[in-house]
């Protein structure tokens, strides 16, 4: 056993040694990260083929379902890590496998709206599968496992990120939607069996310990009534304000009650430890830009200018699968951005990394603001906001897990994976109640589609949040050097 020391100024504890299977374990984790975020990048392109094809009237209304798949992500990246370190990462990879084959099979069944949003829920806990191989591959490839874990993970995701958006446009625009989950039950069913065959049946990595199901499900709750109001505010009016209180009030008193929990559902000690909050708070703003992105992209690319009113006419009027090439830039400088910000964070420069990713990320999203009527401009601006977004993965990811010990990897994969969670949900919130703000009618149908300058509003709104991370960080390191002060004092 050895000591390495790291930026958060713990000590963890690795094993060393070779693994046999080492190939076969980085293969599947890459699977896991690829099909999982295939998913998640395969739902923004498809949101307006869903909407015509379930006759959905508003924005809101479709990008819900985004929302639900990012909360139910929002449990499975809380239960299942902690389920891999007191049950063994084989049980815990196979039940996120089957939760993502089960979620894909109800609307490949039922085919409607409410057979999709139960899918969705499904997926999206499954979808924690994406930062398991954080654990795995930490604890079976020894000292070499945090770096090649976080490499995994922000390579497979620019991979995932193509393998959705054109992928999913290809099968939808040769099949049907219905088809394409057909085959995305079929993947699944695939990956299910590969995790069983490739990842080790191994003891568990902490024996004792419990699994905070209550707070995770209370946590959920609050969280999801507090983006219910902001997706559906103004559609539902003042009667959006009763799941506005509801949530403020139950997040008080989860935090409450957290605080003094045996079981709670975020560790203190790891949360209490320098940097490691305000990482897990980067995070989630890196992944609001990140859903607000695609969203915006997403919805403008696919509108038709010649099925609106002159007066009212925009888009591009691209296909599904045409939206997903003009996101490719995005994949290409996302797999850039963690081979960067790799070295200077294991060498201690967390915050100048993080305070890089926002700007640039920043920088993408004004560009956007100011320019995103032509392909060329979504095509620049998609490389510059993939480059920014990724640095900042990498950073919050790498350094949570330099935050405690090998046998607590998957708890800590599944705070970081939790604010990841949380901050797409509310970036598909903040879009959705941004794109809902003023509508206009598309002729002939029943359907609205948001005003064109909202657009705008849209980019300028992510690049605030894209800037907060800066302000976060900011903070962050002036109160740990107070108490180092007080501390030396």
């Amino acid at each position: 056993m050895t000591q390495i020391e790291h930026p958060g100024g713990l000590a963890r504890t690795s094993t060393a040694g070779a693994v046999r299977g080492r190939g076969a374990l980085v293969g599947i984790g890459a699977l896991l990260v690829v099909l999982t975020n295939a998913i998640i990048f395969i739902l923004p392109p498809l949101l307006p083929v869903i909407q015509a094809q379930y006759g959905l009237a508003t924005v809101a209304e479709t990008t819900w379902l985004y929302t639900v798949l990012t909360l139910g992500g929002g449990a499975g990246f809380i239960l299942l890590p902690r389920l891999a370190d007191l049950h063994g990462d084989r049980n815990a990879n196979v039940a996120a496998a089957v939760f993502l084959t089960a979620g894909a099979l109800v609307p490949a069944i039922g085919d409607s709206y409410p057979t999709l949003l139960v899918g969705c829920a499904l997926m999206g806990f499954g979808g924690a599968a994406q930062v398991l191989p954080l654990g795995f591959l930490r604890r079976g490839l020894g000292e070499s496992g945090i770096a090649i874990a976080v490499a995994v993970l922000v390579i497979g995701t620019g991979v995932g990120i193509v393998a959705g958006m054109i992928g999913g446009g290809l099968i939808v625009q040769s099949l049907s939607l219905q088809s394409f989950f057909v085959v995305l039950t079929a993947i699944g069913v695939v990956t299910t069996v590969a995790s069983y065959l490739l990842i080790p049946h191994a003891p568990p990595a902490e024996r004792n310990g419990r699994i905070g199901v209550v707070g995770t499900v209370w946590m959920i709750a609050w969280v999801a009534a507090v983006l219910l109001t902001m997706t559906q505010g103004l559609v539902w009016g003042n009667a959006a304000l009763i799941p506005l209180v509801l949530g403020v009030v139950g997040g008080i008193a989860w935090f409450r009650v957290e605080r003094r929990s045996s079981s709670a559902v975020f560790d203190v000690a790891l949360m209490k430890a320098p940097l490691v909050t305000a990482s897990c708070i980067c995070i989630a703003l890196f992944a609001a830009v990140n859903s607000a992105f695609l969203l915006l992209v997403s919805t403008y690319a696919q509108i038709i200018p010649e099925a609106l009113r002159p007066i009212d006419s925009y888009g591009l009027g691209l296909s599904a699968l045409e939206t997903g090439w003009l996101m490719l830039p995005f994949a290409l400088t996302f797999v850039v951005g963690g081979v960067i910000a790799d070295r200077p964070v294991n060498n201690g420069r967390v915050v100048p990394v993080f305070v890089s990713g926002a700007i640039i990320s920043a920088a993408g999203l004004t560009w956007l603001a100011l320019a995103h009527d032509q392909k060329w401009h979504y095509l620049v601006g998609a490389a510059v906001i993939g480059l920014g977004c990724s640095i900042g993965y990498a950073a919050g990811f790498t350094l949570v897990q330099l935050a405690v010990p090998e046998e607590k990897a998957g708890m800590a994969t599944g705070v970081a994976g939790t604010f990841l969670a949380v901050g797409f949900a509310f970036g598909t919130a903040l879009v959705s109640a941004d794109l809902s703000a003023s509508l206009v009618p598309v002729p002939g149908t029943t359907l609205e589609v948001a005003a064109q300058g909202l657009y705008g509003v849209g980019y300028w709104l992510s690049g605030a949040l894209a800037l907060a991370v800066v302000l976060t960080v900011s903070v962050s390191s002036a109160r740990t050097r107070r108490r180092t002060r007080r501390v030396a004092a």
